[in-house]
C-alpha cells in the first residue's frame, strides 16, 4: 500500500449497481429522519439559483439563463458537504445542528480548495458557453428575451448545432468534475487528507467501478434537471436526498480507516 507524507492512501473498493441503489435508499431514509436540515439547505440552493437566473434576465442577458441553470449543478458537490455531515452524525448517533453543518463546510482549508476546483470548472463552463454563442451566432449576437433565444436555438440549424456541441462539452466537463469529486468531499470531511490525495482517490474510484458510477452520475443529472424545471423548487427535496446518498455511496467505496489499520 502506498503512502503520501507518512499517511496511508485510502483503499478503494469496487461497487455495483446494487450498491448505488442501496445508497440512494439510505439517502432517502436520512432525509426522512432529518428533513429540516435538508429542506433548509435545499431551499438556500434553490433561492440562489432563482436569484442568479433573475439577475441575468434583469440585466438583459437572458440567453445565459440556460447555461447558468445547467452549470449551477456543478457546485452541488460543495453544497452537499452539509448533507454529508448530517449523515455522518446519524451514523454515530449524534444530533446534528446548523452549527455543525457550517463548521463542516468551513473548518478545513482543503474543503475550501476543493470548492475552488468546482467553481473553476463552473467558470470554464460559462466561458465555453459564451464562446460557442459567439462562434455560432456571431460576436454581436443579442437576444432580447429568453423566449427569443430558445426560438433561435430550437428553430435554426446553427442553434441545434450549438445545443449539441454545448451539451457535449458540458457533459465532458461534468464527467471530469464528477470523477474529481465523487468521493473527494466526503473523504476530506471524514479523514485528514489533502485535496490532491482526495481527487486522486476519487478518480481511482471511478476507474475501479466505471459503469456503476457513470450510471450514478447520469442519475444525478437527470434528477437535478427534472427538479430544477419548476423554478428549482424540486431541488429542495432532490438535493438533500442525493447528498445523503452520496455519503452512503462513499462509505461503500472507501474502506474505513479502522479496517485498514487492522
Amino acid at each position: 500500500m502506498t503512502t503520501i507524507s507518512g499517511k496511508t492512501d485510502p483503499v478503494v473498493r469496487p461497487v455495483s449497481f446494487g450498491d448505488v441503489a442501496e445508497a440512494l435508499i439510505a439517502g432517502l431514509r436520512d432525509f426522512q429522519a432529518e428533513p429540516l436540515y435538508g429542506i433548509a439547505l435545499g431551499a438556500i440552493y434553490c433561492v440562489a439559483g432563482v436569484a442568479i437566473v433573475l439577475s441575468v434576465t434583469t440585466l438583459g442577458m437572458s440567453y445565459l439563463a440556460y447555461p447558468l441553470a445547467a452549470g449551477f449543478a456543478l457546485i452541488g458537490p460543495f453544497v452537499a458537504t452539509g448533507f454529508y455531515e448530517i449523515s455522518r452524525k446519524r451514523e454515530t448517533g449524534e444530533a446534528a445542528s446548523f452549527g455543525d453543518i457550517w463548521h463542516a463546510m468551513t473548518s478545513r482549508s482543503e474543503i475550501g480548495w476543493m470548492a475552488f476546483v468546482t467553481l473553476f470548472v463552473f467558470i470554464m463552463w460559462m466561458y465555453q458557453a459564451r464562446f460557442l454563442m459567439a462562434l455560432f451566432f456571431g460576436l454581436n449576437a443579442s437576444f432580447t428575451s429568453l423566449s427569443q433565444f430558445v426560438a433561435v436555438v430550437l428553430g435554426t440549424n446553427e442553434g441545434l448545432i450549438f445545443l449539441l456541441v454545448g451539451n457535449a462539452v458540458g457533459a465532458i466537463l461534468a464527467l471530469v468534475l464528477f470523477s474529481l469529486t465523487v468521493v473527494s468531499f466526503p473523504l476530506l470531511l471524514d479523514r485528514d487528507v489533502d485535496c490532491v490525495t482526495a481527487m486522486i482517490t476519487s478518480v481511482r474510484a471511478v476507474v475501479r467501478s466505471p459503469w456503476p458510477l457513470i450510471a450514478w452520475a447520469g442519475l444525478i443529472v437527470v434528477l437535478l434537471v427534472v427538479s430544477a424545471l419548476p423554478l428549482f423548487l424540486g431541488l429542495i427535496v432532490v438535493l438533500p436526498v442525493l447528498g445523503h446518498a452520496s455519503w452512503h455511496l462513499y462509505r461503500r467505496i472507501i474502506v474505513p480507516a479502522s479496517s485498514c489499520a487492522g
